[in-house]
């Protein structure tokens, strides 16, 4: 595999990572783990490479017509050591309603030397449906455009591959819990599943964490997977109120990629856990 298609993994599977993560409530007190303001950031390495950064935002409360919705932005990009082998920048944008039940809309903009990809999907809910539409530019010896649609069924409570993120922050968390949740990328709909397989310490960016190991399984949801044999993706997750990502990584035969969270902004006001929370 050559370095542009190693690199073009990486950004899917540590894009797909962040899919599935869960948070805490306990007893009858909820309290949101993330509010707008909100930003993280992660060091990308291939192997001991460095290899980018990868942000993760949220954007002030919006309207899509009449409807509040919370507004999650990512981006991913190649530092210029890369860049001079394979530029990546890509941004995807999702919005989910305010009560963090659905997905509404979601858009994806990737771009390479060779190839510009824009990706739009509109979640109708009244009839069920998501509205798939792709515009694909090729920079070759002669370029070329290409667009795609497509419409899809949807399940009920379906989310974007960013939204539910924030989703399955809400979540209750136990070690042997397996997490399911329906999600579209535009292309299918498929449940895809998390398994919290054990608590453990990690240390990122010098620093030591309590967090839980999360065991993702995107086959069905990302094709990437699918193609490659032994493609698997680990999380782990702070073991407190907030559920951040610290650390990723992918175990595949083409290298192992990391992701490790570097930068906090924003941060929600929650107070400190009841004293037999770690119990």
């Amino acid at each position: 595999m050559s370095v542009s298609n190693a690199i073009g993994a990486a950004a899917a599977f540590l894009t797909a990572a962040f899919c599935i993560v869960a948070t805490v409530s306990w007893g009858d007190m909820h309290v949101s783990p993330f509010s707008p303001g909100e930003r993280l950031t992660f060091q990308l390495k291939w192997g001991p490479i460095p290899a980018g950064e990868a942000v993760l935002e949220i954007l002030p409360v919006e309207k899509l017509g009449n409807q509040p919705v919370y507004h999650f932005v990512m981006t991913v990009r190649t530092n210029a050591f890369l860049d001079l082998f394979y530029r990546y920048r890509s941004r995807i944008d999702a919005y989910a309603d305010i009560d963090m039940t659905r997905s509404l809309r979601y858009r994806e903009q990737t771009r390479t030397r060779r190839r510009k990809k824009d990706v739009t999907v509109e979640f109708d809910w009244q009839t069920k449906r998501a509205h798939f539409n792709r515009i694909e530019k090729f920079f070759r010896s002669k370029s070329e455009t290409r667009k795609t649609g497509r419409v899809t069924p949807l399940l009920t409570g379906t989310f974007d591959p960013l939204s539910v993120y924030y989703y399955a922050r809400l979540l209750d968390l136990h070690v042997g819990d397996r997490i399911e949740r329906p999600i579209s990328d535009g292309l299918k709909c498929t449940v895809a599943e998390a398994e919290v397989t054990r608590r453990e310490s990690v240390t990122a960016n010098g620093r030591a964490y309590d967090t839980y190991l999360v065991h993702p399984d995107f086959k069905g949801v990302n094709p990437v997977f699918e193609k490659l044999a032994g493609a698997n993706i680990l999380v782990w997750v702070t073991a407190d109120a907030r559920r951040l990502p610290i650390k990723l990584a992918s175990r595949i035969s083409l290298g192992q990629f990391t992701g490790e969270l570097t930068a906090v902004e924003g941060l929600a006001g929650i107070p400190p856990p009841p004293e037999n929370f770690l119990k």
